[in-house]
């Protein structure tokens, strides 16, 4: 049955990706939708530092062995524990067929690393809990957001983008789509998604803020500051974050429609709800060098 103002849960809002799903949910035009917003905690707390209003929102405090409690009148559950939370997100999976919970977002939130057959650990982690799901809640739906890479943290070093010495390295082709998305419009895209009926809500959603090639990315940089950028191709390593850059190589982040799929129009029609963030405004607020002060390899 539709609930018109559900309740929602957040497990992990204090997280680097929790802040922002809680901040979308809390913000003025999603607020309205829900008729209350539970941040849950380890600790008992009247409000989390970093959330300034204690009215728009409630803290339940929660035990790991009785987290089917804290999940009491709960219709919409978003987890976005971190990767060193798999056993608590174990747990919470489930006490869920214990609840009146109608939705669960698990904690995806990245590529869609059920399109590679190579092991990784994380990913391993998150194909488990799926499978788990389907065992334990059959009948609840179960919406995975991939997004992609997360725009601010990943035209860095790590991922080839040296910006501060002007030199770009792919894996593959230079001029293969990858999609990235804020952090910002991740939170806001699953508070778009929370407000459908569970039966409208898709199973499997991608989204891309902006989607480019390595090409594409060095001539907005360039243009914003950074000068001109060599470009070259380099081989894969053992880093983990070459997984990543491999599958970018493989046309495996390309969240349009000749790619993994678009539903940006499902959760955002026509950007009226938000504007995207794009490359070009992290080019602008960077003057074309993201992560230029950053140290690499780290010390």
């Amino acid at each position: 049955m539709a609930i018109s103002r559900p309740v929602v849960a957040i497990a992990g809002a204090t997280g680097h990706l929790g802040r922002h799903v809680a901040s979308a949910f809390l913000s003025p035009f999603f607020r309205s939708k829900f008729s209350d917003i539970i941040l849950l905690s380890r600790k008992e707390a009247s409000c989390i530092d970093g959330f300034e209003s204690t009215t728009n929102y409630t803290v339940r405090k929660y035990d790991e062995d009785n987290i089917a409690k804290a999940l009491e009148g709960v219709q919409v559950l978003v987890n976005t524990v971190g990767p060193s939370g798999h056993s608590f997100k174990e747990k919470l999976l489930q006490a869920l067929p214990q609840t009146e919970v109608q939705i669960y977002f698990p904690s995806e939130f990245g590529v869609d690393h059920y399109v590679h057959d190579f092991a990784h650990l994380e990913w391993d982690q998150k194909k488990k809990h799926f499978a788990m799901c389907q065992q334990l809640i059959p009948d609840m739906k179960v919406c995975r957001l991939f997004c992609g890479l997360f725009l601010e943290d990943s035209i860095g070093p790590w991922f080839g983008f040296d910006t501060k010495n002007g030199k770009y390295e792919s894996i593959g082709p230079p001029d293969r789509l990858i999609s990235f998305t804020s952090l910002g419009d991740v939170g806001k895209a699953v508070a778009a998604l929370a407000t459908l009926p569970s039966d409208l809500a898709p199973s499997t959603i991608h989204v891309g803020g902006d989607t480019r090639s390595i090409s594409e990315i060095a001539s907005i940089m360039g243009a914003a500051g950074a000068g001109e950028i060599e470009e070259k191709t380099a081989k894969l390593s053992s880093d983990p974050a070459d997984y990543l850059r491999f599958l970018a190589g493989e046309d495996k982040i390309d969240h349009t429609d000749a790619g993994l799929g678009d539903d940006n129009e499902l959760v955002n029609p026509q950007q009226l709800l938000w504007e995207w963030t794009t490359l070009t405004d992290l080019a602008k607020s960077t003057n074309g060098k993201p992560w230029a002060d950053y140290d690499w390899p780290p010390q």
